[in-house]
């Protein structure tokens, strides 16, 4: 994931508070509580950035244009973490003392019943219309049995259309296909921080697009407010910051299940958040990889596709996939579902270059179309390996007093290592990546989500026991060796990188 420049506003209503952070547990997971104290002499946080991402670019290649080597400087500045891994990458027999890499968001949980499943006869048809050109949409019996899977898992109060179903090979293509229909070049589209920060590169890359930070913080302000928390009030005031600065916004995106905070949007806030932007006219792409990983029952998530009305159908867009819900990142399978026939053909247009192959679309419509083993066989186990998974790391953060965010829904829990960094700064927040990294642990830092507070990492749990024990032990090693700021010290200010 990328650590990103941005322009920052200075204007704030918000409040980042004292340092005293409690766990609290309840039935909607652990969430922060803190008192909000800041005093007259503290930094006050910003309440939205507009992302520059190549503010910080300095080299370019003789060999490549200027897109390239903005493109080739994306790679060299994001991945270091994730190549450093691959290089050393922990085997159990191999190279037990490799990295344990508890940052990228995978669900390697699953892999015997995924493995039997798609080793079954029915999977390997082959025949001439599966090799040859599809719809680019992708093949009608494949976008059926999307329609009616996502009517099924989504709840929606009437069937969906194949006609509205278009299918490509992943999110991260369908984020880089929206951005370019929707948007001119340098066009902005809001979305609440921390994110998952890799769709900068997704809505940039091709498209030129870049994003408005609606900036959420820890604070917790009353009986009726969690961290991080988004309202339609930081939506209204990241807008209108961003219009001061001339940068015309056309979309909002939200991930629900978000990530990385596990957060869920209940239904009420949905119909706010998109009743806003129909006020404003903007388009609402609707993140839901993690939809059917939600595994405490008491949740109780509800996707978009729910609601029985839609303010502005004809601008809300959602994109599914199969690589989290069903632990095949590998496949490159997503799915874009919208009302709206303009942008569903300017995207099948892109399709000719992110297409899935005819066996991929034959085996996933397969795999969707079986409703036996998904709900009686592949849910409940993956979720009950989830939950057993994210108690034991859950129960240990307890030990070590670490406060953090969840609830209930994900692959990942958000940490609150601020007591760990001897200054608040991105500075050493970085320099505490190290130290896990150096110690054959992988997470992922804060700043890499573009959280405002530094101290925060996504910790990803859905691994198998050995490897989440072995990586859990590395975590401990570091954070006792590690000097924490005394509970009594001064308030520290959320500094700039």
């Amino acid at each position: 994931m990328s650590t990103l420049p941005q322009k920052e506003s200075r204007m704030t209503t918000a409040c980042p508070g004292s340092d005293s952070i409690q766990g609290l547990p309840g039935n909607k997971g652990d969430g922060l509580e803190r008192e909000c104290s800041r005093k007259p002499d503290q930094k006050p946080l910003k309440f939205y950035g507009v992302g520059d991402p190549t503010a910080m670019f300095c080299s370019s290649s003789p060999y490549l244009s200027s897109r390239g080597s903005i493109i080739k400087w994306f790679w060299d500045s994001a991945e270091e973490g994730y190549r450093t891994y691959h290089m050393d990458e922990y085997d159990e027999d191999k190279n037990p003392s490799g990295i344990i890499n508890l940052g990228t968001s995978e669900n390697k949980l699953c892999f015997d019943l995924l493995s039997r499943r798609l080793s079954q006869s029915d999977m390997l048809q082959v025949e001439p219309s599966l090799l040859q050109y599809p719809d680019w949409r992708g093949h009608l019996f494949l976008r059926e049995e999307v329609a009616r899977f996502l009517s099924f898992y989504c709840r929606s109060p009437a069937p969906l259309k194949p006609e509205n179903v278009v299918v490509l090979n992943g999110s991260a293509s369908l984020f880089s296909a929206l951005a370019m229909v929707l948007c001119e070049a340098a066009e902005a589209f809001l979305i609440p921080a921390p994110y998952y920060g890799a769709i900068t590169q997704h809505v940039y890359l091709y498209g030129n697009v870049r994003l408005v930070y609606v900036y959420l913080d820890s604070e917790v302000t009353g009986l009726e407010t969690r961290p991080f928390q988004l309202t339609v009030e930081k939506l209204e005031m990241a807008l209108q910051g961003a219009n001061s600065e001339g940068v015309k916004v056309k979309g909002l995106i939200l991930i629900n299940p978000q990530n990385p905070l596990g957060d869920i949007y209940s239904p009420a806030e949905l119909q706010e958040y998109l009743e806003f932007a129909k006020r404003h006219e903007l388009h609402v792409m609707v993140d839901e990889v993690y939809m059917l990983s939600v595994f405490e029952e008491s949740v109780g998530y509800r996707s978009v596709l729910s609601l029985e009305r839609l303010p502005d159908p004809q601008r809300t867009h959602v994109v599914w996939a199969t690589s989290k819900d069903f632990g095949i990142s590998g496949l490159r399978f997503g799915t874009l579902y919208t009302e709206n026939q303009d942008v569903a053909t300017a995207v099948t247009s892109l399709c000719r270059y992110h297409g899935l192959s005819g066996l991929t679309q034959y085996q996933m419509a397969q795999l969707l179309r079986d409703r036996d083993w998904i709900n009686q066989v592949y849910l409940p186990e993956n979720h009950a390996r989830l939950k057993a998974a994210h108690t034991y790391v859950s129960e240990d953060l307890r030990a070590l007093g670490i406060p953090f965010v969840s609830r209930g829904a994900g692959f990942f829990i958000w940490v609150d290592l601020r007591k760990y960094l001897p200054e608040a700064t991105f500075e050493e927040e970085v320099r505490l990546w190290r130290r896990f990294l150096e110690n054959k642990v992988l997470l992922s830092f804060g700043k890499a989500f573009e959280c405002k507070e530094p101290g925060w990492f996504r910790l990803v749990f859905s691994d198998k026991t050995h490897r989440l024990r072995l990586g859990m032990q590395r975590v401990r090693q570091v954070l006792e060796g590690q000097p924490q700021v005394a509970e009594d010290a001064p308030p520290r200010q959320n500094q700039e990188p």
